[in-house]
Parts: structure tokens; sequence; C-alpha cells
């Protein structure tokens, strides 16, 4: 039984061996021909208007910790900032989200929700940080979604080998 499949494997080897070897290698070359540049040349040779995106944060300045006013407006300077960059991640990313209700004789006990934000924003930058009237701090951020889309595309695992 051994036998017969190392000379069906041989005889394999063989004619595999004797097929034309020219008619494979062109055939190959056509095929790359045919395959389409990849996406990140494309969305690199084709410069595009950008697409700007805003996202503002808020901060109240008397509820940060600190033992001065100064201090606690330069915390809530910071807390403005980070609360921006969150609202961009949930733009770019999206908003993981959930909720229960509770229903008894049809009538709503309780609803809860929970959200959750997670991601990498690269490129933003801050456009205006501002005082609102006494106790609030704002920062607003943009980011370019065009830069996020290529910087998406070039960090994606190179396909084929």
């Amino acid at each position: 039984m051994r036998l017969i499949i190392l000379i069906r494997l041989a005889v394999l080897a063989a004619v595999l061996a004797l097929t034309g070897c020219e008619t494979m290698t062109e055939s190959m070359k056509e095929v790359a021909a045919s395959i389409p540049a990849p996406a990140e040349k494309l969305v690199q040779q084709q410069p595009q208007q950008p697409r700007w995106v805003r996202a503002t944060g808020y901060a109240p300045v008397s509820l940060q910790a600190g033992k001065t006013r100064e201090h606690k407006m330069i915390v809530a300077m910071r807390a403005s900032k980070l609360r921006a960059y969150q609202e961009l991640a949930a733009i770019v990313h999206g908003q993981y989200l959930f909720g229960t209700s509770t229903v008894k004789d049809m009538i709503i006990e309780s609803d809860q929700f929970k959200t959750a934000v997670s991601g990498i924003v690269r490129g933003a930058r801050v456009v205006k940080t501002f005082p609102i009237q006494n106790d609030t701090y704002a920062t607003t951020l943009e980011v370019d979604m065009n830069q996020v889309q290529r910087a998406w595309l070039e960090h994606q695992p190179k396909s084929g080998g």
C-alpha cells in the first residue's frame, strides 16, 4: 500500500515538473498585473480636501481638586481637553452603549445606561481653549478624518506572502 502511494506521488511530481513552467510564469505575471493598487497608494495619489470633525469638552472649575482658584482652573483646562479627546474617540471609533429597562405592570420602573469609549486619536489639534462664564472651561479639538483613514490603512496587516 505504501509503495503504491509513493509511486503515485513520484508520478505526480514528474508530471508537475514536465508541465510548462513558462506558461505558469506568464499567467502569474498576468494575474499580478491585474491586481489593483493597494488602497494606501490610492489615498496618497488623490489629494483630498480635509474633512474636519470637531468636538468640545467641558469641565467645571469649582469642582476640581486644588488649593487655589488658579490651580483649579489649570486642572479644569486639562479635564476639558481630555473630555474633548473622549468625544473625538467616540466620533472616530464609535461608542459602546449598554442599557437596561425594568418594566412592571406596563410601567417603567427604571432605565439604566452605561457607555464606554475606547480608541486612539492621532493628529488632533486644539482649536480653542476658553472659559465659559465664571465656572466652566471648554476645549475644542479637531481632527481630519482623511488623516484618520490614512493612519488606519497604514496600520493594517499586509496581506499576501
